[in-house]
C-alpha cells in the first residue's frame, strides 16, 4: 500500500491498481481461516456481557407518528418517542384485550391503541409494564432481562464512534434465517471477504488474528489489509480491525487510510422462530463513516441521498452473507458443520 503521514497516523490515499489480479488466482486463505480461531473467538464474545441490550433498529426510524416494533426473540416490542423527545419502549401487545400496538399511532408522544383507544405515555399502566429503551444517537436499543437472562447494566455496550458532528451515519437491516452466532461468526472470519465478495474488496491479507504472531497490540482482534473497490481500477486501501465487544455485536474500526476513525457495526437480533419451528434473526448494521478530507461536509450535507447507496452496497454485501450465515446454521442443527 502507498503510505503518506497525517496526524501521525499512515494515510492510504486512493490509489490506481496496477494489475487486476483474477478471482481464482488470489491466494487461498482457507489455511489461514482456522475454524478453532473463528470458533474460539465466538466463545469468547458470547461470554461477554450484554446486560440484556437488544438492537431494535435506526434511531431516525424513531418517527413522532408511529411506533418502531420489532419482535425479540419471540417478544413483542414497540419503541417511540415521549412528548420530551426521549426514547420509550414496552411490550407491543395491549394490555387490554391484545391489540398489535405496532400498528397504532402516536399523538403528542403517546401511543394510542388503534382499537379502543387506550392510551400509554411509556409509563407502567394497566398491567402494561415498560422496558428500558435507549437511544445512542445511530441506533435505537431496549432491554430485555426476562430474555437475556444476564446481569441488566444501565446502558448498552454502544463502540467508540466517530464525533456526531462530523460524521455520516446510515443503518441497514436484513432478515435471515439463523442465529446471532452465526452472523458474528461470519464477521470473525475476514479471509472469505476478497473471495466471497470480489465486488467489494480486493488485495485482503489478515495481518493479525487471536493467537497470531501479529495481533496489531490486541490480542482479540482481526487486523485486515484491504482495499475497497470504487470502480473499476480505482480503490481505497485501508487498515481494519474486527472486535466483538459483545455477544451479538462485532465492530470495524478503520484505524489507517481514508476514513480513520470510521466504524461499522454488524449487530444481530434473534427474532424468534418462524412457522417451520427455524430461527430467525436481524442483521442491523451501522455504518459511521469520518473523513478528514474538505470535501466530506459536502458529503455530510448530501447525507438524504448517500444514505440509501451506503444502505445499497450493505444490502448486497449481506445477501452473500446471510447465505453464509444461513448455511452455517444449517449445517449446525443437522450436526454436519465441519468446524
Amino acid at each position: 500500500m502507498t503510505t503518506g503521514s497525517t496526524g501521525g497516523r499512515r494515510r492510504l490515499p486512493l490509489s490506481l491498481r496496477r494489475r487486476a489480479v483474477p478471482w481464482e488466482r488470489q491466494r487461498p486463505t482457507w489455511r489461514a481461516a482456522r475454524p478453532a480461531v473463528i470458533a474460539e473467538a465466538l466463545k469468547r464474545a458470547q461470554a461477554r456481557p450484554s446486560g440484556n441490550w437488544y438492537v431494535v433498529g435506526a434511531s431516525r426510524d424513531l418517527r413522532g407518528d408511529r411506533p418502531l416494533a420489532r419482535t425479540v426473540a419471540g417478544q413483542e416490542v414497540v419503541v417511540w418517542r415521549d412528548a420530551g423527545g426521549r426514547a420509550v419502549a414496552g411490550p407491543g401487545v395491549c394490555p387490554h384485550l391484545g391489540a398489535p400496538l405496532r400498528d397504532s399511532p402516536v399523538r403528542c408522544g403517546t401511543l394510542v391503541c388503534h382499537w379502543h383507544g387506550l392510551a400509554l405515555d411509556g409509563g407502567p399502566f394497566a398491567g402494561w409494564e415498560p422496558f428500558p429503551a435507549h437511544d445512542d444517537g445511530v441506533l435505537a436499543w431496549v432491554r430485555l432481562d426476562a430474555v437475556g437472562g444476564e446481569a441488566p447494566l444501565d446502558a448498552p455496550v454502544v463502540p467508540r464512534r466517530p464525533a456526531p458532528a462530523r460524521a455520516l451515519s446510515s443503518v441497514y437491516t436484513g432478515v435471515g434465517t439463523c442465529e446471532p452466532e452465526d452472523v458474528v461468526a461470519n464477521r470473525l472470519d475476514p479471509w472469505h471477504g476478497a473471495w466471497f465478495h470480489p465486488y467489494s474488496f480486493v488485495d485482503l491479507t489478515v495481518v493479525g488474528s487471536p493467537g497470531g504472531p501479529d495481533t496489531d497490540g490486541d490480542g482479540d482482534a482481526f487486523t485486515v489489509d484491504v482495499s475497497f473497490k470504487v470502480a473499476g481500477r480505482l480503490v481505497v486501501p485501508v487498515r481494519a480491525v474486527f472486535t466483538a465487544p459483545e455477544p451479538r455485536t462485532v465492530v470495524m474500526h478503520i484505524t489507517e487510510g481514508e476514513g480513520v476513525g470510521s466504524v461499522v457495526e454488524t449487530h444481530a437480533t434473534p427474532l424468534g422462530r418462524d412457522d417451520r419451528g427455524r430461527p430467525r434473526t436481524a442483521v442491523v448494521e451501522a455504518v459511521v463513516a469520518a473523513s478528514e478530507r474538505p470535501g466530506f461536509a459536502v458529503a455530510r450535507g448530501a447525507a438524504p441521498l448517500l444514505r440509501p447507496l451506503v444502505r445499497a452496497a450493505a444490502g448486497r454485501l449481506w445477501r452473500d452473507d446471510l447465505a453464509y450465515a444461513e448455511r452455517r446454521w444449517a449445517l449446525r442443527s443437522t450436526g454436519r458443520f465441519p468446524g
